[in-house]
């Protein structure tokens, strides 16, 4: 470990936390101090902030103000098994410091203003081996502000809660850096721990769960999620069940059974009993919250195994659902379910945005979940009844022996699908002759079909959108003041293919593959551009109002040479909302024009302004802040390939790659690094 804590650092913390410059914390008058408190920039998930210092007359000259370089680098140069991925926290500010997590699960505090290190802690989870489903990668902690006694006297505290990849629940001082004594054992929880009887006397395999994501504050209670692998070739897996924990003790409150167990609710979506083996169903991305009602929102994912299902029949509630939970009591308040019995590794990938909206002259105050299948589900997120009509539309059986596909799944009416569904050869790219002709060719290898087309055996299913999703994890922003809503997405297709399994490794039938190559024509995407885009669309009246899409794509690639083309997008980005601009990240593509950015869209038009250059790939939503009369924007950058263990990965679940291939992944390494940018 390595902390600073000596008097001038306290003194520092302390001068913010008490409000310094006469404003109070978090507040924006005299633009003092503005806050970024939670991973959505807020409870509410919205990625807004009402500054303005930046905007589009002065965008351009931002400049990078200070770097911060993750300690992670440290621990893997002197520990060569440990292979961080990609950088991806979402940091968050309170009081003046950032405070963010690592790709191994290290915790630090960094002056806001400076990047100066206040302190790390480390809690070494990084020795227990590689985490479950992606390996070593984390995306943020969480806050909470309250008074707590210490030695009968009432004194206020913030705590920084670190969920480890070693299934712990560390609650840090925020000014130390240490561990909170009066938390758990010595200030942690055993996330482990209270599975047991919990999960039925099932067998827990600890390689197969783990923690990299923040929790949810709710008032006085700390809910947490899980990842489960994805990879799961046994029809045992371990559930993901939430759990609510008191802030002060650690104490466990309630935990709420995401598969129902006998005699609850739902259970009977589980044909055969297979609510008793079945797992997964897990929250391993982010959760909403609601202060004032003291609700919590889950976006939950899809049960054991994501491509077969045969083992447990029915609609298996509450996977691929909205949950509303009393996060007091863990009672449930409502629920909707977007996907009856999950096939496709349509999980809900991201939490969903609250915003107080008006439709047809009512007020209502609302939950918006954007989705990987590229639709938007708006609810009245105090009663769960929907904003819009939801219907049950009929989907394509399944052919595959033992599996039964829902008949039906849930179509929003509004707002339209924000990206392309399902795949035709109208879909193909036809940017040239030759290139449709080639994509005809490839796509003529496997089953094409509307959404909802169940996975198939032998070369499989095109999907569109992939199991990466229309929208993923970084998810979307809201105008609070507007009622707008800005989603980034990625037009891409993936396929996965349903084979027999090994029976010496797996007593399923089947089970898929995931993102087997789908063939691409002249290294160009199979399907038409724009292959990234965002979409405005008013949640007032469900309507689209702008598209574009999300930077220049492979304008310059050989086989576009001396065509007039207009922006073709590059892959999906991390948004981020001002009171004057959208801030949309975009990854490395090919080309002068497609170099690591943050682009930049006019709010209402939805134009492309313009981009602010980035010394590296972003793998996670920007933030903005102000502190000392300045606005910041700070993104994490760099880190490893998304699978840095590729080899043990491929290893675990039966993928053949050669050598050469492991090497190439495995070399897609660069700093990670926090990058804070402010106008000079």
């Amino acid at each position: 470990m390595n902390r600073r804590m000596g008097d001038m650092v306290r003194l520092v913390v302390a001068f913010f936390a008490l409000g310094a410059l006469g404003v109070p914390a978090g507040g924006q008058d005299g633009g003092a101090m503005v806050e970024w408190p939670a991973f959505g920039g807020g409870p509410d998930n919205a990625k807004y902030s009402a500054l303005e210092q930046i905007d589009r007359s002065n965008f351009r000259d931002l400049r990078i103000a200070w770097e911060w370089e993750s300690p992670s680098t440290a621990v893997a140069e002197a520990n060569p098994s440990v292979k961080p991925g990609q950088f991806k926290p979402v940091p968050i500010m309170v009081d003046g410091v950032l405070y963010v997590a690592t790709e191994v699960a290290q915790a630090a505090a960094i002056d806001a203003a400076t990047g100066e290190t206040l302190w790390t802690y480390d809690p070494e989870s990084w020795r227990a081996g590689r985490p479950a489903n992606i390996g070593f990668q984390h995306r943020g902690v969480a806050a909470w502000r309250g008074s707590v006694e210490r030695d009968g006297r009432s004194r206020d505290e913030t705590r920084i809660f670190l969920p480890t990849h070693d299934r712990r629940l560390i609650a840090i001082d925020g000014v130390t850096g240490e561990p909170i004594g009066g938390f758990g054992d010595g200030g942690q929880v055993d996330l482990l721990a209270e599975r047991g009887e919990a999960d039925f006397g099932r067998r827990v395999n600890p390689r197969a769960i783990t923690h990299s994501s923040p929790p949810a504050v709710v008032g006085d209670t700390v809910v947490v999620g899980s990842v489960v692998s994805d990879g799961a070739i046994r029809q045992a897996a371990p559930p993901g069940h939430i759990r609510g924990y008191d802030v002060r003790t650690g104490e466990m409150k309630w935990i709420f059974h995401t598969i129902p167990q006998e005699g609850e609710y739902g259970v009977d979506t589980w044909e055969n009993d297979s609510w008793k083996y079945s797992g997964n169903t897990n929250v391993w991305n982010m959760m909403t919250v609601d202060e004032e009602l003291g609700y919590v929102y889950l976006p939950v994912s899809t049960p054991t195994n994501d491509f077969y299902g045969g083992h447990r029949l029915g609609d298996n509630l509450f996977a691929e659902s909205i949950v509303c939970l009393d996060a007091d009591s863990g009672e449930r308040v409502w629920h909707f379910q977007a996907v009856h019995h999950g096939l496709w590794d349509y999980d809900f990938p991201t939490p969903p945005q609250l915003v107080d909206i008006t439709v047809d002259g009512r007020e209502i105050k609302a939950l918006a979940q954007v989705s990987k299948q590229a639709f938007t589900y708006v609810f009245d997120r105090v009663t769960g009844e929907e904003v819009w009509p939801i219907e049950e539309r009929p989907v394509p059986e399944s052919d595959v022996p033992g599996e039964r596909a829902a008949p039906t799944q849930p179509f929003p009416t509004k707002p339209p699908a924000f990206d392309r569904q399902g795949v035709s050869e109208d879909d193909l790219i036809d940017l040239t002759p030759e290139l449709l002709s080639e994509a005809k060719e490839i796509a003529s290898g496997f089953r094409m079909g509307p959404l909802f087309t169940p996975p198939s055996v032998g070369a499989g299913t095109l999907m569109l959108p992939s199991a990466g999703g229309g929208a993923n994890w970084p998810g979307a922003a809201v105008d609070p003041e507007t009622g707008v809503l800005y989603v980034p997405s990625s037009t891409s297709i993936s396929v996965h293919p349903l084979s027999k399994p090994d029976p010496a490794r797996s007593n399923l039938n089947y089970v898929g593959s995931f993102f087997a190559p789908s063939g691409s024509p002249q290294g160009l995407p199979l399907v038409k551009p724009p292959w990234g885009r965002v979409t405005a669309i008013d949640l007032n009246t469900g309507e689209h109002l702008w598209m574009t899409p999300n930077g220049h794509g492979p304008k310059d690639h050989p086989a576009l040479a001396g065509l007039d083309l207009p922006l073709l997008g590059g892959g999906r980005g991390a948004p981020m909302l001002t009171k004057t601009l959208l801030f949309v990240t975009q990854s490395q593509g090919r080309g002068e024009d497609n170099s690591p950015r943050i682009n930049v869209f006019d709010k209402q038009t939805g134009e492309l302004l313009g981009h602010v250059p980035l010394p590296d790939t972003a793998h996670g939503n920007p933030i903005t802040y102000m502190v000392g009369g300045r606005q910041y924007i700070v993104v994490a950058l760099g880190g490893g390939s998304f699978f840095a263990d590729i080899g043990e990965l491929a290893e675990d679940a039966g993928l053949d790659l050669s050598d050469e291939q492991i090497a190439a992944i495995a070399a897609r390494k660069t700093t990670p690094r926090l990058v804070a940018f402010a106008l000079p």
